[in-house]
């Protein structure tokens, strides 16, 4: 690298030994007798050091530093003062104009070449810093716009970002306008598809939604990818005859049609939730979660769906948050506790066992109604939580009764879908008839067809293992399911419940009786217990003992009641052994 060496001085016999000194290295000087020659040939020469005189008429030396040390463009040029004057405030002036070194006259071959080299060392590494920087806020600047544009552009369908539609909505809002609307879409079981397919094909599947959705535009109209799988629509200035419903019925319709991905064609529907702009709103993320909150109700009722925002509905969205933190809290706090139905032979009307049901004890509401929690459990997955707290409680509650004397009672308990196909049942059962030390062979589980039926081969392993440990296995709510009966004789069942819906309806006449009688009379070809749900009259009691089923619960007998309760009605009749109606024999 060939450096330039710019040399001011008044005097040209200064030049010609500087030169003579320097002849040995590759450097191109230039030289100049004044200041003012100085300051017109910067932009010129471009010096990369400076060599300058101290005494020179006109701008001398001094003067001559400060003012390039105060120019931006060259203040980063190293300056070496030359000078006869040696005495320390000669050289404190040199440094206080801002001189990076000085070399004394006369000058010394030696001197002169080592302090020029090390300035042009100096000036090097400025200049390689300088160009590091500069590349280093090049790649800044490049990565800021790359962030930017993540920021307001997703970068699988190039759509805005869900920042870039809220600040859409916030200028619409900051202008008090309310001619507009968000429509929140959301595709029904997009999961699936990344399960099944790869999330390649999914990022196809979605860039095929996005343009498809684009037809649906309007000038001005903005389409958003907020979510994995959900877009939403700013429809902004509707004009008064615009007709949001043909337009919502337009956009679920396009889905009737397959989307293709280069592996298949694949059928989607979706779900939408319209929420209207608002003069009494100005936050945009409020109205976009109106719109989603809508979006959620609307899957509620099934696929295809839409639903528009009102007040209404965000009180129940409200309610049902305030539910599910409730529950949470619950489970922490132990307030869900267990009533207990009995299970009465209808023959003697002696109780052979209990169901156990989960009851919430809210510390304000008082007793809340299972039909209102239950669902939310199921919905949120806290019924998992739910259900081994019930497990504990019925097992600890079965082993008190049996060393109380009751020690052929059975206790039954539900277990939900979402339990059953739990990867940690077996070895939660395991740690619950551990801890409370519950004859398992009392115990009964309760499952539904839907449950077994949706894996019925990991369902046949699951009951194996339960068998293995003696628990009985009763099939919930029997009828209501599958129309085959085929898988009764492939599963380790010992019990099967008649559903309500069944009993109540019994007359002779109705269809509803000959399903019973089916059912008892196949239980008693396979070996299985039969229990009759929802007894609730004296009518549907006599009829059931006609067709001969054996076991039943219901409002006739008694409500579900706490475990003291239970242990009264207990002492009611006599204690020691009861038959047992006939099961299939555990093995």
């Amino acid at each position: 690298m060939t450096f330039s060496i710019l040399i001011v001085d008044d005097e040209p016999d200064n030049f010609d030994v500087i030169e003579a000194f320097l002849s040995s290295d590759d450097y191109h000087l230039h030289y100049v007798e004044s200041g003012e020659k100085a300051l017109a040939t910067l932009p010129i020469q471009q010096p990369d050091l400076i060599l300058m005189d101290v005494m020179m008429p006109g701008i001398d030396g001094l003067a001559l530093c400060k003012q390039i040390k105060a120019m931006s463009l060259w203040q980063s040029v190293p300056i070496i003062m030359v000078t006869a004057l040696a005495s320390k405030h000669t050289l404190a002036q040199c440094l206080e104009a801002g001189a990076d070194d000085f070399v004394s006259k006369p000058i010394n071959r030696m001197e002169l070449t080592a302090r020029v080299r090390s300035m042009l060392r100096i000036r090097q590494q400025y200049q390689q810093l300088n160009s590091f920087n500069a590349q280093l806020e090049a790649k800044v600047a490049q990565r800021t716009a790359e962030l930017q544009t993540l920021l307001y552009q997703d970068s699988l369908t190039q759509l805005p970002s869900r920042i870039n539609l809220l600040e859409r909505v916030g200028l619409l809002q900051a202008e008090q306008r309310t001619d507009f609307a968000l429509a929140y879409l959301d595709c029904d079981q997009f999961k699936l598809v990344n399960g099944a397919f790869g999330y390649t094909v999914g990022n196809q599947l979605l860039q095929a939604i996005a343009e498809r959705l684009q037809q649906h535009l309007r000038p001005g109209d903005v389409l958003a990818r907020v979510g994995e799988d959900e877009f939403c629509f700013l429809l902004t200035a509707l004009p008064p005859d615009f007709s949001l419903p043909t337009w919502i019925e337009a956009v679920l319709q396009s889905f009737h049609a397959p989307f293709q991905t280069s592996h298949c064609e694949i059928f989607m529907t979706a779900c939408l939730g319209l929420a209207l702009g608002d003069s009494t709103t100005t936050d945009p993320e409020a109205l976009l979660q109106a719109a989603d909150t809508a979006m959620y109700r609307a899957k509620r009722q099934g696929k295809g769906c839409h639903q528009w925002f009102n007040p209404q509905l965000h009180a129940a969205t409200l309610h049902r948050l305030t539910l599910e933190n409730d529950l949470q809290h619950a489970l922490s706090y132990g307030e869900l506790v267990v009533y207990y139905q009995p299970i009465i032979c209808l023959a003697t009307h002696r109780v052979m066992g209990l169901e156990a049901l989960v009851r919430w004890q809210h510390p304000e509401r008082g007793l809340v109604p299972p039909g209102e929690f239950i669902p939310c459990l199921e919905e949120t997955g806290l019924v998992v939580r739910a259900g081994l707290v019930v497990l504990r409680q019925a097992c600890q509650q079965l082993r008190d009764w049996h060393e109380q004397g009751w020690t052929t009672l059975t206790v039954a308990v539900n277990l939900s879908v979402r339990q059953f196909a739990s990867p940690t049942l077996l070895a939660d059962i395991d740690q619950v008839l551990a801890e409370t030390g519950a004859n398992p062979a009392y115990l009964k589980l309760e499952i539904t067809e839907s449950a077994i039926m949706e894996n019925a081969e990991a369902a046949s392993v699951l009951m194996d293992a339960l068998r293995e440990r003696r628990i009985q296995i009763s099939i919930d709510d029997f009828g209501t399911g599958y129309s085959s009966l085929g898988y009764l004789h492939r599963f380790p069942l010992d019990v099967l419940k008649i559903d309500r819906s069944f009993v109540r309806d019994m007359h002779r006449s109705h269809r509803n009786y000959q399903v019973v009688e089916t059912i008892i009379t196949l239980s008693n070809q396979l070996d299985l217990a039969v229990v009759a749900e929802g007894i609730e009259t004296q009518d549907q009691l006599q009829a059931l003992k006609k067709l001969g089923c054996e076991l039943g619960q219901g409002f006739f007998f008694a409500k579900p009641a706490p475990a003291e309760a239970i242990t009264t009605t207990l002492r009611n009749q006599p204690l020691g052994p009861v038959p047992q109606p006939a099961v299939r024999a555990q093995g």
